[in-house]
């Protein structure tokens, strides 16, 4: 095709410009332009309006086509002349016209199908320019114009086509009515134009904002529409409902040919039981229909990509056997070099297109089954949630949808690594011939020691997952009884029991860090093993086989690529085995059985043969014994039961509130409205009916105070009232009402049966079905109900009953006697009741109702003492520091006054500080040595390189036959060198992170046993519970692995310029600019990825936590019919965590293009460089260079990667810290102030002018107290709500340290000595039995410090020898994590056997409310009496009954001593005392 200027000025034919040149572009357009058509009929976004780009745009395009067919008619004219033409003359205007018009179409229709910037057009423009270029420089070359006319007209179109290149990296106008205009900060990217997009332009005002201050939510763009849950999960849904309908469809028929089998019964019922399980609707389908389009398109990409890779090798060896050449054009170089680059470049932006695909797919796909499986909980059968718990449902929406996200990045990897390896192989072995064979071999030898060690770590990651949980599992557990803890001073045994499992999940991490030293290994000398074997084959077979530059760093390029999807594949299969596991379990939920809607007639009742039919407008009371049956009653009328036969039907809508109070973490008055309009009079009204005001007071917010998870600042009574208000708000037909009454004290119960659900109260009127305990309220309901073990067994008035002397009556004996003491049981007036601190503590959740207690005594402390209640906002004496989040506007005023303030999320750079303190951990010496190792292994590494280019230059001088076998082993040795400080360096800096990791954390531990309990009383325990477990995972697996990498790709870019200078060393110049924009790109990346991070993780919480909420409350809110609502909510709670997770994905992509364009850049450089030092290079130099710099872009990237993660990862030690250097309380023994080990001896205590306050800036508790108790003395102590009554318990053991004033006991200030030493000669019952999990013995003596029998004879004397005798497994009974497997009574007589088994001269008893009854507490009683005679004992009674016999009774009132005396002078003086007594009936 060359003319004859001669090699040195290289030219086309004039044929091949004619032609096939010029109809490159045209044959592009036409082949793309069916499909393109087809895309966009299908997609419509609106129309664009005409505009001035456009029109230029158009009229270009028509000048053009003119243009064009000019020419034509001027060859038709020439013919006519006599002229003879070729074809080309008549053809290649035809036909460049034609498309011309085509081009000017598609501009026009792009415009009306609302496409802003045209991908296809810019490719097409693109093209036509370049094939001009070339034509252009030909003529040029000529000279002479000959053709006047046709090089007139080729030079306006070229100008022209130029004109539209420019103009189509502009953008237009967005499409009329487009959501850009209502969206308030809508994504740039749809509007972005085609360069835009695929260099991620877009995204660069976001990383300048996120550099310029912390990103916050509100800087984040909307989601595009299509990745919204309401476009996704519907059609995930869609194609799910087909595939079940296609699943039933196949099933039934296979039943009926069953029936037709002759022979034995048996095998016809084996046939039928098999046959209708043949078909499940499949999951994975409807996943693949959803999403496998938008996937595939990601596919498309790779697979372009995969074939651009390997023509970078070719290039390789082109540019080496040109610098090999003398007398070659440089041209040629240069060409190749810019060969090179805009080969890298086109891999580049094609590699990240088809990332950016696969990463929004597997966003989509967590999108969408997280909205599947919120739809489902919503709707399954009771049945179908008892089989799976609530974590293991949040499991599947956390860890199960995450899989499938990762899963989508590398799926691709399944068909494209055979793809690569198989190519690879390929040219390999047109460069070597079979002695690939060798290296392809060890490789295939590698992939099972890889698969291995992969199987074994995943072990050991079982093992470690296991050891992790039961440390985090009794971490939970001493953080929410650590005041127990504190008040037995057990601290020291449970620390142990921690450190022996965190020694133990040690242990496990250090055989993983040796198998991790292996792999590590195995994966950075895999290349390089496999190149000495292939290059020692090669040469040693064959004499004649000369190992050159050329065929030398080729095949390293290649087998570098080679690397990569041999790695890959393993860690794919595995994740595709997870995902697999994860399927099956998602698959399995959503084929749950439904509760069907219909079950409940709604328009126009029966639980195991019940016939019932109430009245409208009637109250119907069910009543029976615990366990039969009154709860299922209630269910199968909301039709939350599976019928078995009967109907029920309900006329109107229903309102129904559940024995278990379900609470919303929402203000107040939403989980009151629940969603219904806020209407301020009828509000009211609610309020007071269901005694909801006087707690507004008390509250810090009012009724806009934040309700933590599952009502944890509020009462037993509150939540069951405020769950009352939200039935009664909601103006239903039907009220259902399960035991509303249980929690609250006697009282309240009075003025609600009154003021709601009585025959006066709101709901007179309405239909009611009540099912209670109380016995008082039964004489003014309509009709009652008797249950019997599932059935009726009586009904009619409370009169008609009482006749029939039947189930009922017997009944009503049982109960009166009960009810009556549970009249007496409160001292106060109403109104003071602000915060029923009574009976309504009894509560099923032991964990939480620990916190909530801790929160309920300060609430009620702080309301006794201050007139305002905004008092609350000193909760917090740390909020100043926290950042505050923006409220809206109406929110604001209660900005200061949540409980717990939010944590606070790092903003910013992480100090360098944090980095000492982890090097410090590690141990500084170590790190540096590790540095050094690294320094160490990468000279090896390039050594062992630079070896190789000179052996390929020992090709030159033909001296290769001689130093053969030197030369291999030097090679080899240099190679083996760097394997083996490989391996010492993964295997040293692995240690020092366990050491850090173990130094880090019982640090943690072991401030977190001295940290005052004030510190836990403000801190919610999941914070706690946080640091374990997440920042010490963090710590443990991740900072190490994330450093070694970090440290590799360092020292791998810096031994990649040393090699490029050292060979060209012009270089140099390049590198202060491209290192200067790298450093900028970088700071732009890490400032806005890590707050990206911060950010995604901070709106993925929310999303589980409402989850669970909701699965716990599924009753609730299908009976208000919420269901819509709630969904909704979760999808916005998704959609927002996606909002984060997008920009995340697309820094990274942002990133990607910019760092491999950089690397590009280096590329270019040491090839030109190579080419213009050529004549002073040998060929194995070059080679070396440019292999190189071809590596170098993957260490770039990798680089900026890891930078970011170490700085997302560090976070973890500086919050580790942060609580590790909290304030400690006072030290555990004071050496010298040891107290004699018999002390106390009589048990005498004085309090001395005694102030304490909670915390610091809150008002004092108690006030001046001073009084004097004899060894011996019974002394009971009552007061209201907040007098302080508990506060003067927690002060004997030093929980509250005191404002000032002192007390002795024996003489001995408590003040001064040890806290072991004191609380170890206390002991105390305290008021809610808190067990740990792990056996009996365990429980009552964890210091092991008594015999077998001395804990017998303690379970006798507390009445529960019996039941431990007649255990199988006597005092190893296990309990379950809080006692859950024992009953509150039981768990009570747990704590007076520990107190019997101590037996100290003074014992505290802090009396159960309601959590046990009568007997129980009659028991605890008369042991006290008799067992601890001699000793001095403190009772705080709620019955005042249990201490009428007391030597004295101490009365507190607003913390100040109001009356202290004989119970008998007390009542005589007719004072505090004699009220309290009068109104429980025991003074007349």
């Amino acid at each position: 095709m060359r003319t004859e200027c001669g090699f040195y000025s290289p030219d086309l034919t004039e044929c091949f410009q004619m032609s096939l040149l010029s109809w490159f572009p045209s044959i592009y357009l036409w082949i793309a332009f069916p499909l393109y058509f087809l895309y966009l009929k299908r997609s419509n976004r609106g129309y664009i309006m005409m505009s001035l780009l456009n029109r230029v745009k158009t009229v270009v395009g028509v000048i053009l086509w003119i243009v064009c067919w000019t020419d034509l008619f001027s060859s038709f004219h020439e013919l006519q002349q006599g002229t003879v033409l070729s074809p080309l003359f008549f053809v290649t205007p035809l036909v460049v016209g034609i498309t011309m018009l085509l081009a000017t179409f598609l501009i026009q229709y792009e415009r009306l199908r609302g496409v802003q910037s045209s991908g296809v057009l810019f490719v097409f423009w693109l093209l036509s320019v370049l094939c001009a270029i070339v034509r252009f420089r030909s003529k040029i070359l000529k000279g002479g114009i000959t053709d006047k006319l046709r090089f007139t007209t080729f030079c306006i179109s070229f100008a022209l086509i130029v004109i539209e290149l420019l103009l189509s990296c502009f953008n237009e106008k967005a499409p009329l009515f487009s959501s850009v205009d209502t969206d308030p900060n809508p994504c740039p990217e749809p509007s972005a134009g085609f360069l835009s997009t695929i260099t991620f332009w877009w995204f660069t005002s976001m990383a300048i904002k996120g550099y310029k201050n912390p990103l916050e939510s509100k800087d984040l763009w909307s989601l595009n529409k299509r990745d919204t849950s309401d476009v996704i999960v519907p059609n995930l849904l869609k194609e799910w409902e087909r595939e079940k309908a296609k699943a039933t469809y196949s099933k039934s028929p296979s039943a009926a040919e069953a029936n037709h089998v002759d022979g034995a019964p048996e095998e016809a019922e084996v046939l039928l039981s098999e046959q209708p399980k043949a078909k499940q609707p499949s999951f994975l389908r409807a996943l693949l229909r959803s999403f496998g389009p938008y996937f595939l398109i990601g596919s498309a990409y790779k697979l372009l990509q995969d074939l651009i890779t390997f023509v970078n090798p070719v290039l390789l060896r082109m540019l080496i056997s040109f610098t090999k050449q003398k007398g070659v054009p440089t041209w040629w170089g240069f060409a190749l070099s810019f060969l090179m680059f805009s080969c890298a470049v086109l891999q580049t932006l094609i590699l990240h297109q088809h990332f950016q695909y696969c990463f929004v797919t597997g966003m989509n796909l967590r999108t969408g089954i997280t909205g599947a499986i919120y739809r489902k909980s919503l709707v399954i059968t009771n049945a179908a949630k008892r089989s799976s718990t609530v974590g293991e449902i949040v499991n599947l929406m956390s860890v199960d949808a995450q899989r499938f996200q990762d899963l989508t990045t590398f799926l691709n990897m399944l068909w494209s690594a055979p793809l690569q390896i198989i190519l690879a192989l390929y040219f390999l072995w047109q460069n070597l011939g079979p002695s690939v064979l060798a290296g392809v071999a060890v490789m295939v030898l590698l992939i099972p020691l890889n698969a291995a060690i992969v199987m074994k770590t995943r072990a050991f990651q079982v093992e470690q997952m296991q050891y992790k949980d039961s440390r985090i599992k009794l971490m939970n557990e001493i953080l929410n009884g650590i005041k127990v803890l504190k008040l037995y001073a057990w601290e020291n045994s449970f620390k142990d029991k921690v450190l022996e499992i965190r020694q133990k999940e040690l242990n496990v991490l250090r055989k993983m860090a040796y198998l991790g030293a292996l792999s590590t290994v195995a994966w950075t000398s895999a290349p390089f093993l496999v190149a000495l074997t292939s290059f020692a084959v090669y040469v040693m077979v064959d004499e004649n086989n000369v190992l050159d530059a050329e065929k030398a760093f080729v095949s390293l390029s290649l087998f570098n690529i080679l690397r990569f999807p041999l790695n890959m594949l393993p860690q794919v299969i595995s994740s595709v085995a997870q995902a697999s596991v994860s399927l099956k379990r998602i698959q399995q939920f959503l084929s749950h059985d439904e509760l069907d809607p219909d079950v409940v007639d709604r328009k126009n009742t029966a639980a195991g043969h019940i016939n019932l039919m109430v009245p409208q407008g009637s109250l119907l009371a069910v009543v029976g014994h615990v366990g039969c049956g009154k709860s299922s009653l209630v269910c199968a009328l909301l039709g939350e039961m599976e019928k078995l036969e009967g109907e029920i039907s309900i006329l109107g809508s229903v309102a129904y509130v559940p024995q278990q109070a379900w609470i919303q973490n929402a203000t107040l008055r939403d989980n009151i409205l629940f969603g219904q309009p806020y209407n301020e009079c009828k509000y009211r009204a609610v309020l007071d009916a269901c005694a909801l005001t006087p707690d507004l007071d008390v509250l810090p917010g009012g009724d806009m105070t934040e309700i933590g998870e599952k009502g944890i600042n509020l009462s037993g009574g509150q939540r069951q009232r405020v769950s009352l208000a939200r039935a009664l708000y909601n103006d239903a037909d039907v009220y259902l009402l399960d035991d509303p009454l249980s929690a609250v004290d006697a009282h309240v119960a009075k003025h609600i049966f009154d003021k709601v659900i009585g025959p006066e109260g709101k709901l007179a009127g309405k239909t009611r079905i009540l099912v209670t305990h109380g016995i008082s309220f039964l004489p003014q309901v309509n009709n009652i109900l008797v249950m019997v073990e599932g059935s009726v067994s009586e009904m009619g008035s409370y009169q008609d009953l009482l006749k029939q002397n039947g189930a009922f009556a017997e009944f009503l004996r049982n109960y009166a006697l009960e009810d009556i003491t549970e009249e007496d049981e409160e001292e106060e007036p109403f109104p003071e009741d602000a915060l029923s601190n009574h009976i309504d503590m009894v509560d099923n959740e032991p964990s939480v109702n620990e916190a909530r207690r801790q929160f309920i005594r300060q609430i009620s402390v702080i309301s006794a003492d201050s007139e305002n209640p905004r008092k609350m906002s000193v909760r917090m004496r740390r909020c100043s520091e926290r950042k505050h989040v923006e409220l809206p506007p109406e929110k604001k005023r209660d900005q200061g006054e949540k409980l717990i303030q939010a944590e606070k999320a790092e903003t910013g750079r992480v100090k360098l500080k944090v980095f000492w303190e982890y090097t410090r951990a590690v141990g500084p010496l170590l790190s540096i040595f590790i540095c050094f190792l690294y320094g160490c292994q990468n000279a090896a590494s390039i050594g062992a390189n630079i070896w190789l280019s000179q052996w390929t230059n020992d090709a030159l001088d033909n001296r290769t036959e001689e130093n053969k076998h030197m030369r291999v082993g030097v090679y080899a040795s240099l190679g083996i060198l760097q394997g083996i400080l490989v391996l010492i360096c993964s295997f040293t800096l692995n240690l020092g992170g366990i050491a850090a990791a173990r130094k880090l954390h019982s640090g943690l531990l072991e401030n977190k046993f001295h940290t005052p309990q004030s510190f836990y009383d403000t801190t919610p325990i999941g914070r706690i519970i946080n640091r374990f477990s997440k920042d010490i995972y963090v710590i443990d697996e991740v900072l190490p692995s994330t450093v070694l990498m970090f440290l590799g790709t360092f020292f791998s870019s810096m031994s990649t310029m040393i090699v490029i200078i050292s060979s060209t060393p012009i270089f140099a110049v390049v590198i202060a600019p491209l290192a200067l924009i790298y450093f900028f790109v970088q700071r732009f990346y890490v400032a806005t990825s890590r707050q990206l991070k911060r950010l995604e993780s901070v709106s993925r919480s929310p999303i589980y936590s409402h989850f669970s909420e909701t699965i716990t409350g599924t009753s609730v809110i299908r009976a208000f019919g919420r269901h819509n609502a709630f969904v909704l909510l979760s999808d916005l709670k998704v959609d927002e965590n996606q909002k984060s997770c997008y920009p995340g994905i697309v820094s990274n992509r942002w990133l990607g293009v910019r760092i491999e364009f950089i690397g590009n850049c280096i590329v270019l450089f040491a090839a030109l460089f190579a080419v213009i030092g050529k004549d002073s290079l040998s060929p194995g130099l070059v080679g070396l260079s440019v292999s190189y710099a071809l590596q170098v872009t993957m260490s770039l990237n990798w680089m900026v990667r890891m930078t970011s993660d170490l700085e997302s990862n560090i976070v973890a030690v500086e919050r580790v810290k942060e609580y590790s250097e909290t304030e400690t309380e006072a030290p555990w023994d004071v050496e010298d102030k040891k107290p004699p080990p018999e002390w106390p001896q009589t048990g005498k205590v004085e309090f001395l002018n005694y102030s304490v306050r909670y915390r610091e800036g809150l008002d004092l508790v108690l006030k001046n107290l001073t009084l004097s108790i004899k060894g011996g003395e019974k002394i009971g102590i009552v007061g209201r709500t907040g007098a302080g009554k508990s506060s003067m318990t927690l002060c004997l053991f030093r929980l509250l340290e005191a404002a000032s004033g002192e007390i002795t006991v024996d003489g001995v200030k408590i003040s001064e000595i040890g806290l072991h030493d004191l609380r170890s000669k206390l002991t105390i019952i305290p008021q809610e039995p808190v067990l740990f999990s792990g056996d009996l013995r365990m429980n009552l003596d964890p210091f092991e410090k008594y015999s077998d029998d001395e804990v017998w004879r303690a379970l006798e004397l507390s009445h529960l020898k019996k039941f431990v005798a007649n255990h199988p497994s006597k005092l190893n009974l296990e309990c379950t994590e809080g006692g859950e497997n024992l009953s509150v009574g039981q768990r009570q007589l747990v704590c007076l056997a520990r107190a019997l088994l101590r037996k100290t001269r003074i014992l505290i008893l802090d009396e159960a409310t309601a959590a046990i009854d009568l007997e129980t507490d009659d028991l605890i009683q008369s042991t006290i009496r008799t067992q601890f005679e001699d000793c001095t004992v403190f009772t705080i009674a709620h019955r005042l009954n249990t201490i009428m016999d007391y030597t004295r009774v101490l009365v507190l009132d607003k913390g100040r001593i109001a009356e202290f005396d004989t119970p008998a002078n007390l009542i005589a003086q007719k004072g505090i005392f004699y009220g309290m007594a009068k109104d429980a009936g025991l003074a007349s």
